[in-house]
């Protein structure tokens, strides 16, 4: 676990162009499907950092090398930080993945390259759910839109960023206020978990003795995107408080969460819950839910 409780410091900034980026994560996608990470060798510095779930890996012998043929993909491109994020979700591959991956650059060679990669028994696993929801949205609200946002309504990096920290605060903080909008559901592992809409605010549950640390972040104005890496502790119930590797995706727009997705690894199946409840849409039981919130 050391890998990744350093992980979070080596967020260096550095100024790079958005073309450049987003040659990269193409490069990168192109890689993971071909399973071929000699193809990234002109991206890549001689002193890369490769690890997937918090932990080194030779990039030669990991899930990169892996073919995985993906079903629906995205991309986020901060330009300020110099770094990139990608979800790769793969729902008819032979062995089913959610991937989210984090890149940090700098002089036009990835220096860190770090992967939540997801599979069966990790936190609440369904990518075929997760792609429904991702084309459907949750009780038929249609595909969700992570395009581009007109210039005019993008919100500031600094505002993006302070909504996913508002979200992981009020983890720790029964008071922190926590800007949601409709259609009021996030995407956690392949479950819907929805809140509770209130005219234009979307109520959700959330534990309130939880310290969310490690974080770090890609931020992409244009599509209204806060990418956090973070450790979640006590996720997996059969490991204490040793925080999980974690990855939560947002979409932003006024200011308000519209979007977000999760990516949850666990050391034992189900994180120590039983995963038997999950049906092929990815919904746990209210109870099951109420138990998670309440830590019960």
């Amino acid at each position: 676990m050391l890998a990744f409780l350093t992980l979070f410091i080596a967020g260096v900034a550095a100024d790079c162009s958005r073309s450049f980026l987003k040659s990269a994560t193409d490069a990168y996608l192109s890689a993971q499907t071909a399973g071929k990470p000699s193809s990234l060798s002109s991206f890549l510095s001689s002193n890369l950092t490769y690890t997937e779930n918090g932990k080194a890996f030779d990039i030669k012998n990991s899930t990169l090398a892996i073919p995985i043929k993906s079903d629906y993909t995205f991309s986020a491109h901060d330009t300020a930080q110099c770094a990139s994020f990608t979800e790769i979700v793969a729902a008819n591959n032979p062995h089913p993945y959610v991937i989210h991956t984090r890149i940090v650059y700098a002089a036009a060679k990835a220096t860190l390259i770090e992967s939540i990669v997801t599979d069966e028994g990790d936190w609440l696993f369904n990518a075929t759910g997760t792609l429904d929801l991702i084309q459907h949205g949750d009780n038929g609200t249609g595909l969700e839109d992570w395009t581009r946002i007109a210039t005019a309504k993008q919100d500031s990096r600094a505002a993006l960023q302070a909504v996913g920290d508002a979200y992981f605060d009020r983890f720790g903080n029964a008071s922190v206020y926590v800007p949601w909008g409709p259609p009021c559901y996030r995407i956690e592992g392949g479950l819907d978990a929805r809140g509770t809409l209130n005219g234009s605010y979307c109520e959700q549950a959330y534990p309130s003795t939880i310290h969310v640390p490690y974080r770090r972040y890609v931020v992409d104005e244009e599509v209204g995107v806060v990418d956090m890496f973070i450790g979640f502790p006590g996720l997996d119930r059969t490991q204490g408080q040793i925080p999980m590797p974690d990855s939560h995706l947002f979409r932003v727009e006024g200011g308000r969460i519209k979007y977000l997705h999760t990516a949850s690894e666990c050391v034992v199946a189900g994180c120590g819950e039983n995963n038997d409840t999950l049906s092929a849409r990815g919904r746990y039981s209210v109870q099951w839910k109420r138990a998670l919130i309440s830590g019960s």
